[in-house]
Protein backbone atom coordinates (compact mmCIF):
# COMPACT_ATOMS: atom_id res chain seq x y z
CA UNK A 1 0.00 0.00 0.00
CA UNK A 2 1.33 3.26 -0.45
CA UNK A 3 1.78 6.73 1.05
CA UNK A 4 -1.29 7.88 -0.45
CA UNK A 5 -2.96 4.75 0.73
CA UNK A 6 -2.51 5.83 4.53
CA UNK A 7 -3.38 9.65 4.19
CA UNK A 8 -6.61 8.63 3.17
CA UNK A 9 -6.84 6.01 6.12
CA UNK A 10 -5.63 8.56 8.74
CA UNK A 11 -8.77 10.59 7.33
CA UNK A 12 -10.77 7.76 8.10
CA UNK A 13 -9.36 7.05 11.74
CA UNK A 14 -10.46 11.01 12.25
CA UNK A 15 -13.39 10.58 11.18
CA UNK A 16 -14.16 7.39 13.62
CA UNK A 17 -12.58 9.15 16.48
CA UNK A 18 -16.16 11.61 15.84
CA UNK A 19 -17.79 8.78 17.44
CA UNK A 20 -16.02 8.46 20.52
CA UNK A 21 -18.60 9.29 22.85
CA UNK A 22 -22.27 8.53 21.05
CA UNK A 23 -21.78 5.40 19.56
CA UNK A 24 -21.49 2.89 22.36
CA UNK A 25 -21.97 -0.31 22.14
CA UNK A 26 -20.96 -0.51 18.65
CA UNK A 27 -16.95 0.12 17.92
CA UNK A 28 -16.02 3.65 16.22
CA UNK A 29 -15.99 3.66 12.70
CA UNK A 30 -14.84 5.72 10.01
CA UNK A 31 -14.69 5.53 6.17
CA UNK A 32 -13.10 7.55 3.23
CA UNK A 33 -14.65 6.75 -0.61
CA UNK A 34 -11.90 8.16 -2.93
CA UNK A 35 -12.46 8.12 -6.89
CA UNK A 36 -9.38 9.35 -9.61
CA UNK A 37 -7.80 10.72 -6.15
CA UNK A 38 -10.24 12.71 -5.32
CA UNK A 39 -12.12 11.74 -2.33
CA UNK A 40 -16.02 11.78 -3.26
CA UNK A 41 -17.49 10.59 0.19
CA UNK A 42 -16.76 10.91 4.09
CA UNK A 43 -18.79 8.88 6.75
CA UNK A 44 -18.34 7.71 10.27
CA UNK A 45 -20.81 6.08 12.88
CA UNK A 46 -22.83 8.50 14.45
CA UNK A 47 -24.82 6.74 16.90
CA UNK A 48 -26.14 2.55 17.91
CA UNK A 49 -29.29 1.51 16.01
CA UNK A 50 -27.92 4.40 12.86
CA UNK A 51 -26.39 3.72 9.71
CA UNK A 52 -23.06 2.73 9.67
CA UNK A 53 -19.38 4.86 8.43
CA UNK A 54 -19.45 3.33 5.08
CA UNK A 55 -23.86 3.79 3.94
CA UNK A 56 -22.85 7.57 5.59
CA UNK A 57 -19.98 7.45 2.95
CA UNK A 58 -21.61 5.74 -0.02
CA UNK A 59 -24.54 8.37 0.40
CA UNK A 60 -22.00 11.56 -0.18
CA UNK A 61 -20.77 9.60 -3.09
CA UNK A 62 -23.69 8.46 -4.49
CA UNK A 63 -22.74 7.52 -8.29
CA UNK A 64 -19.34 8.46 -8.19
CA UNK A 65 -18.44 5.28 -5.23
CA UNK A 66 -18.59 3.29 -8.80
CA UNK A 67 -15.33 1.73 -9.59
CA UNK A 68 -13.95 3.71 -6.24
CA UNK A 69 -11.86 2.71 -3.60
CA UNK A 70 -13.20 2.53 0.20
CA UNK A 71 -10.83 3.27 2.79
CA UNK A 72 -12.52 2.12 6.57
CA UNK A 73 -11.31 1.71 9.93
CA UNK A 74 -12.49 -1.43 10.19
CA UNK A 75 -13.73 -4.75 8.56
CA UNK A 76 -16.91 -4.15 6.85
CA UNK A 77 -19.49 -6.10 8.78
CA UNK A 78 -21.53 -9.06 7.05
CA UNK A 79 -24.08 -9.62 9.25
CA UNK A 80 -27.68 -7.85 10.18
CA UNK A 81 -28.02 -6.32 13.08
CA UNK A 82 -30.36 -3.42 13.82
CA UNK A 83 -29.16 -2.63 10.26
CA UNK A 84 -28.01 -4.51 7.13
CA UNK A 85 -24.53 -5.66 6.24
CA UNK A 86 -22.09 -2.70 5.10
CA UNK A 87 -20.43 -5.43 2.65
CA UNK A 88 -23.49 -5.46 0.95
CA UNK A 89 -23.82 -1.97 0.83
CA UNK A 90 -20.38 -1.83 -0.92
CA UNK A 91 -21.13 -4.86 -3.31
CA UNK A 92 -24.39 -2.70 -4.57
CA UNK A 93 -22.30 0.46 -4.72
CA UNK A 94 -19.38 -1.55 -7.22
CA UNK A 95 -16.64 -0.11 -5.81
CA UNK A 96 -13.67 -1.74 -6.66
CA UNK A 97 -11.51 -2.26 -3.43
CA UNK A 98 -11.53 -1.71 0.02
CA UNK A 99 -8.72 -1.22 2.21
CA UNK A 100 -9.58 -1.91 5.99
CA UNK A 101 -6.99 -0.77 9.30
CA UNK A 102 -7.98 -4.14 10.99
CA UNK A 103 -9.99 -7.36 10.82
CA UNK A 104 -13.04 -7.21 13.04
CA UNK A 105 -12.99 -9.38 16.14
CA UNK A 106 -16.25 -9.66 16.32
CA UNK A 107 -16.95 -13.60 15.91
CA UNK A 108 -20.70 -13.05 13.64
CA UNK A 109 -18.05 -10.93 11.41
CA UNK A 110 -13.95 -11.90 11.68
CA UNK A 111 -13.27 -11.90 7.99
CA UNK A 112 -16.55 -13.44 6.73
CA UNK A 113 -16.68 -9.69 5.82
CA UNK A 114 -13.88 -9.69 3.41
CA UNK A 115 -14.39 -12.85 1.68
CA UNK A 116 -17.83 -11.72 1.32
CA UNK A 117 -16.35 -8.50 -0.47
CA UNK A 118 -14.07 -10.87 -2.62
CA UNK A 119 -16.59 -13.20 -3.50
CA UNK A 120 -18.56 -10.28 -5.80
CA UNK A 121 -14.60 -9.23 -7.40
CA UNK A 122 -13.62 -6.68 -4.93
CA UNK A 123 -9.90 -6.57 -4.38
CA UNK A 124 -9.69 -6.58 -0.61
CA UNK A 125 -7.01 -5.27 1.54
CA UNK A 126 -6.14 -4.96 5.48
CA UNK A 127 -3.97 -3.84 8.02
CA UNK A 128 -3.15 -0.86 6.80
CA UNK A 129 -2.46 1.78 10.39
CA UNK A 130 -3.96 -1.39 12.39
CA UNK A 131 -2.59 -0.19 15.72
CA UNK A 132 -4.24 3.32 15.09
CA UNK A 133 -7.65 1.98 14.51
CA UNK A 134 -7.25 -0.52 17.49
CA UNK A 135 -7.00 2.22 19.62
CA UNK A 136 -10.62 3.61 18.72
CA UNK A 137 -11.99 0.74 20.21
CA UNK A 138 -9.79 -0.46 22.89
CA UNK A 139 -12.78 -2.11 24.86
CA UNK A 140 -14.48 -3.41 21.72
CA UNK A 141 -11.49 -5.20 21.05
CA UNK A 142 -10.85 -6.36 24.58
CA UNK A 143 -14.30 -7.53 24.75
CA UNK A 144 -14.32 -9.44 21.66
CA UNK A 145 -11.30 -11.52 22.36
CA UNK A 146 -11.07 -12.04 25.80
CA UNK A 147 -14.98 -11.64 27.00
CA UNK A 148 -14.58 -8.70 29.51
CA UNK A 149 -13.87 -4.86 28.97
CA UNK A 150 -11.79 -2.44 29.13
CA UNK A 151 -11.47 -1.90 32.70
CA UNK A 152 -9.98 2.09 33.82
CA UNK A 153 -10.11 3.34 37.38
CA UNK A 154 -10.54 6.77 38.19
CA UNK A 155 -8.40 8.64 41.21
CA UNK A 156 -7.76 11.98 42.06
CA UNK A 157 -4.93 12.75 44.56
CA UNK A 158 -3.10 14.65 46.74
CA UNK A 159 1.08 14.99 45.78
CA UNK A 160 1.42 12.51 48.83
CA UNK A 161 -0.42 10.52 47.89
CA UNK A 162 -4.13 10.81 49.70
CA UNK A 163 -7.53 10.49 48.32
CA UNK A 164 -9.20 11.87 51.28
CA UNK A 165 -9.22 13.01 54.73
CA UNK A 166 -9.64 10.71 57.55
CA UNK A 167 -13.38 11.60 58.07
CA UNK A 168 -13.88 10.92 53.84
CA UNK A 169 -14.27 14.52 52.89
CA UNK A 170 -12.62 14.40 49.28
CA UNK A 171 -14.58 17.37 47.44
CA UNK A 172 -12.81 18.76 45.66
CA UNK A 173 -9.15 17.45 45.41
CA UNK A 174 -8.61 18.24 41.78
CA UNK A 175 -9.35 21.26 40.02
CA UNK A 176 -12.48 22.01 37.23
CA UNK A 177 -10.50 21.22 34.47
CA UNK A 178 -9.73 17.81 36.00
CA UNK A 179 -12.93 17.44 36.55
CA UNK A 180 -14.45 18.12 33.33
CA UNK A 181 -11.77 15.87 31.83
CA UNK A 182 -13.22 13.30 33.95
CA UNK A 183 -16.78 13.89 32.35
CA UNK A 184 -15.43 13.43 29.14
CA UNK A 185 -14.24 10.18 30.37
CA UNK A 186 -17.37 8.95 31.82
CA UNK A 187 -19.17 9.94 28.87
CA UNK A 188 -17.11 7.32 26.10
CA UNK A 189 -17.72 4.86 28.94
CA UNK A 190 -20.36 2.18 28.90
CA UNK A 191 -20.73 1.77 32.71
CA UNK A 192 -19.29 3.08 35.94
CA UNK A 193 -18.86 0.98 39.07
CA UNK A 194 -18.93 2.93 42.49
CA UNK A 195 -18.71 1.10 46.19
CA UNK A 196 -22.21 1.70 48.29
CA UNK A 197 -18.98 3.11 51.23
CA UNK A 198 -19.00 5.81 48.24
CA UNK A 199 -22.52 6.33 47.72
CA UNK A 200 -23.77 6.49 51.32
CA UNK A 201 -20.11 9.17 52.12
CA UNK A 202 -20.00 11.06 48.75
CA UNK A 203 -23.58 10.74 47.70
CA UNK A 204 -22.41 11.43 43.48
CA UNK A 205 -24.49 11.11 40.98
CA UNK A 206 -22.15 9.26 38.32
CA UNK A 207 -23.45 10.82 35.44
CA UNK A 208 -22.44 13.01 32.57
CA UNK A 209 -23.58 16.67 32.30
CA UNK A 210 -23.70 18.48 29.45
CA UNK A 211 -22.85 21.35 30.76
CA UNK A 212 -19.35 20.53 31.97
CA UNK A 213 -18.67 18.51 29.14
CA UNK A 214 -16.88 21.54 27.21
CA UNK A 215 -18.24 20.09 23.76
CA UNK A 216 -20.40 21.37 20.94
CA UNK A 217 -22.42 18.32 20.42
CA UNK A 218 -22.58 18.07 24.69
CA UNK A 219 -26.47 17.71 24.79
CA UNK A 220 -26.49 14.62 22.14
CA UNK A 221 -23.51 13.43 24.19
CA UNK A 222 -25.08 13.45 27.42
CA UNK A 223 -28.51 11.59 25.96
CA UNK A 224 -26.64 8.32 26.53
CA UNK A 225 -26.07 7.93 30.27
CA UNK A 226 -23.45 5.16 30.98
CA UNK A 227 -25.02 2.43 32.78
CA UNK A 228 -24.48 2.94 37.15
CA UNK A 229 -23.24 -0.03 39.12
CA UNK A 230 -23.22 0.03 43.14
CA UNK A 231 -21.10 -2.91 44.18
CA UNK A 232 -22.96 -3.44 47.53
CA UNK A 233 -22.45 -6.58 48.97
CA UNK A 234 -23.56 -5.91 52.65
CA UNK A 235 -26.98 -4.57 51.25
CA UNK A 236 -25.98 -1.15 52.75
CA UNK A 237 -27.61 1.39 49.72
CA UNK A 238 -30.29 3.62 50.75
CA UNK A 239 -32.96 5.38 49.25
CA UNK A 240 -31.94 8.75 50.42
CA UNK A 241 -29.12 8.35 47.78
CA UNK A 242 -28.91 10.83 44.93
CA UNK A 243 -28.04 7.93 42.13
CA UNK A 244 -31.29 6.40 43.20
CA UNK A 245 -33.49 9.79 42.50
CA UNK A 246 -31.88 10.62 39.36
CA UNK A 247 -33.15 9.22 36.03
CA UNK A 248 -31.01 6.42 34.58
CA UNK A 249 -30.31 2.36 35.07
CA UNK A 250 -28.70 1.56 38.29
CA UNK A 251 -27.28 -2.34 38.87
CA UNK A 252 -27.06 -2.75 42.54
CA UNK A 253 -24.39 -5.97 42.63
CA UNK A 254 -24.47 -8.06 45.67
CA UNK A 255 -23.30 -11.01 47.35
CA UNK A 256 -26.81 -12.36 47.94
CA UNK A 257 -29.71 -10.91 48.95
CA UNK A 258 -28.83 -9.11 52.55
CA UNK A 259 -30.64 -6.04 53.18
CA UNK A 260 -32.37 -4.91 50.39
CA UNK A 261 -34.86 -2.41 50.91
CA UNK A 262 -38.67 -2.67 49.49
CA UNK A 263 -38.62 0.54 48.58
CA UNK A 264 -35.58 0.68 46.36
CA UNK A 265 -37.01 -2.38 44.41
CA UNK A 266 -39.96 -0.76 43.24
CA UNK A 267 -37.71 1.89 41.52
CA UNK A 268 -37.93 0.91 37.35
CA UNK A 269 -34.68 1.79 37.08
CA UNK A 270 -32.81 -0.22 40.23
CA UNK A 271 -32.37 -4.18 39.43
CA UNK A 272 -30.26 -6.16 41.78
CA UNK A 273 -28.18 -9.18 40.56
CA UNK A 274 -26.17 -10.98 42.82
CA UNK A 275 -22.61 -12.00 41.52
CA UNK A 276 -21.57 -14.12 44.95
CA UNK A 277 -18.39 -14.77 45.72
CA UNK A 278 -16.95 -17.76 48.44
CA UNK A 279 -15.74 -15.23 50.66
CA UNK A 280 -19.04 -13.54 51.00
CA UNK A 281 -18.05 -10.43 48.38
CA UNK A 282 -19.18 -9.07 45.30
CA UNK A 283 -17.19 -11.56 42.88
CA UNK A 284 -15.83 -8.70 40.39
CA UNK A 285 -14.38 -10.89 37.33
CA UNK A 286 -18.16 -12.51 37.31
CA UNK A 287 -19.51 -8.84 37.46
CA UNK A 288 -17.46 -7.63 34.74
CA UNK A 289 -17.94 -10.53 32.78
CA UNK A 290 -21.54 -10.04 33.24
CA UNK A 291 -21.25 -6.45 31.96
CA UNK A 292 -19.36 -7.70 28.90
CA UNK A 293 -22.32 -9.76 28.35
CA UNK A 294 -24.55 -6.58 28.29
CA UNK A 295 -22.31 -4.93 25.79
CA UNK A 296 -20.30 -3.15 27.84
CA UNK A 297 -16.67 -1.78 25.98
CA UNK A 298 -14.92 0.78 28.78
CA UNK A 299 -15.79 0.48 32.28
CA UNK A 300 -14.77 3.00 34.62
CA UNK A 301 -14.26 2.64 38.40
CA UNK A 302 -15.01 5.58 40.28
CA UNK A 303 -14.44 3.77 44.09
CA UNK A 304 -12.58 4.44 47.57
CA UNK A 305 -9.68 2.98 48.18
CA UNK A 306 -11.12 -0.55 49.42
CA UNK A 307 -12.79 -1.63 45.89
CA UNK A 308 -10.49 -0.05 43.46
CA UNK A 309 -7.38 -1.01 45.12
CA UNK A 310 -9.48 -4.87 44.92
CA UNK A 311 -9.59 -4.09 41.34
CA UNK A 312 -6.21 -3.78 41.10
CA UNK A 313 -5.08 -6.57 43.11
CA UNK A 314 -7.37 -8.97 41.62
CA UNK A 315 -5.86 -7.64 38.35
CA UNK A 316 -8.73 -6.64 36.65
CA UNK A 317 -7.97 -3.33 35.91
CA UNK A 318 -6.43 -2.39 32.34
CA UNK A 319 -5.04 1.33 32.92
CA UNK A 320 -5.14 3.74 36.08
CA UNK A 321 -5.65 7.69 35.67
CA UNK A 322 -4.63 9.37 38.39
CA UNK A 323 -4.75 13.26 38.59
CA UNK A 324 -2.42 14.60 40.91
CA UNK A 325 -3.53 17.79 42.63
CA UNK A 326 -0.55 20.40 44.09
CA UNK A 327 -1.64 19.94 47.35
CA UNK A 328 -0.60 18.12 50.61
CA UNK A 329 -3.08 16.19 52.82
CA UNK A 330 -1.16 14.59 55.39
CA UNK A 331 -0.60 11.35 57.08
CA UNK A 332 -3.75 11.25 58.56
CA UNK A 333 -5.56 11.06 55.09
CA UNK A 334 -6.85 8.13 53.16
CA UNK A 335 -4.34 6.35 50.81
CA UNK A 336 -4.85 5.99 47.18
CA UNK A 337 -5.50 2.25 47.21
CA UNK A 338 -5.84 -0.49 49.88
CA UNK A 339 -3.53 -3.20 48.84
CA UNK A 340 -2.42 -6.07 50.95
CA UNK A 341 1.40 -5.85 50.04
CA UNK A 342 4.17 -6.14 52.78
CA UNK A 343 6.90 -7.37 50.72
CA UNK A 344 9.17 -5.20 47.72
CA UNK A 345 8.84 -8.43 45.64
CA UNK A 346 4.99 -8.06 45.64
CA UNK A 347 4.87 -4.85 44.17
CA UNK A 348 2.56 -3.82 40.93
CA UNK A 349 4.52 -3.13 38.32
CA UNK A 350 3.07 -0.05 35.90
CA UNK A 351 3.84 1.55 32.30
CA UNK A 352 3.14 5.15 31.99
CA UNK A 353 1.29 5.60 28.67
CA UNK A 354 0.60 9.41 28.72
CA UNK A 355 1.39 12.60 31.71
CA UNK A 356 -0.23 16.07 30.71
CA UNK A 357 -1.21 18.77 32.54
CA UNK A 358 -4.75 19.51 33.22
CA UNK A 359 -5.26 22.83 34.97
CA UNK A 360 -3.11 23.04 37.92
CA UNK A 361 -3.37 19.10 38.00
CA UNK A 362 -0.99 16.58 36.28
CA UNK A 363 -2.84 13.16 34.47
CA UNK A 364 -0.99 10.08 34.46
CA UNK A 365 -2.45 7.46 32.60
CA UNK A 366 -0.45 4.02 33.64
CA UNK A 367 -1.11 0.75 31.79
CA UNK A 368 -1.43 -2.36 34.56
CA UNK A 369 -0.56 -6.01 33.16
CA UNK A 370 -3.64 -8.39 33.20
CA UNK A 371 -3.46 -12.07 32.64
Amino acid sequence: MTDQDRIYMAEAIQLANKGLYTTDPNPRVGCVIVKDGCIVGRGWHQKAGQAHAEVNALLEAGAKAEGATAYVTLEPCSHFGRTPPCSNALIEANVSRVVAAMQDPNPLVAGSGFQKLRDAGIVVEYGLLQAEAEALNPGFVKRMKTGLPLVRVKLGMSVDGRTAMASGESQWITGAPARQDVQRLRARSSAIITGSGTVNLDDPSLTVRANELGLENAEAIAERQPLRVVVDSEGDITSESKLVELSGKIVVAMAGNKGIEHDLKNSDQISFKSFAADNGRVDLKLLLSWLAAQGCNEVLIEAGATLAGAFVYQQLVDELWLYMAPTLMGSRARPLLNLPIDKMSQQIPMKLLESRVVGDDIRFIYQLETE
